[in-house]
């Protein structure tokens, strides 16, 4: 369980990341790269989704999940990271719109 609970963090801490440089490349106008991080923090969210989705299988076919205060860092970390991505997305967007006028 200790794995897939590290693998949320450290996937959705990628995630975190490649959207966090996103938003500085589109702030310096590099629209193109700052939508490819976007793509690869989609893509490092869906690997922790993946975890996330491990450890839901398990309860319900009836494995008790503990929770426990790294469980709940993790989901943190997964929550505040599709968060990050999502408006980093549309931080993007607004840029590209500025710099167009």
């Amino acid at each position: 369980m200790e794995e897939m609970i590290m693998n949320l963090i450290i996937h959705s801490g990628e995630a975190r990341s490649y959207a966090m440089e996103a938003m500085q490349l589109a702030k310096a106008g590099s629209f193109a790269e700052a939508k490819e991080l976007v793509e690869k923090a989609a893509t490092q969210l869906g690997e922790a989704h993946h975890s996330q989705t491990a450890l839901i299988q398990k309860e319900a076919g009836g494995d008790k999940v503990e929770v426990s205060l790294l469980l709940v860092h993790a989901q943190d970390h997964l929550m505040t990271s599709m968060v990050v991505k999502d408006l980093a997305a549309e931080i993007i967007d607004l840029h590209e719109k500025l710099a167009s006028k």
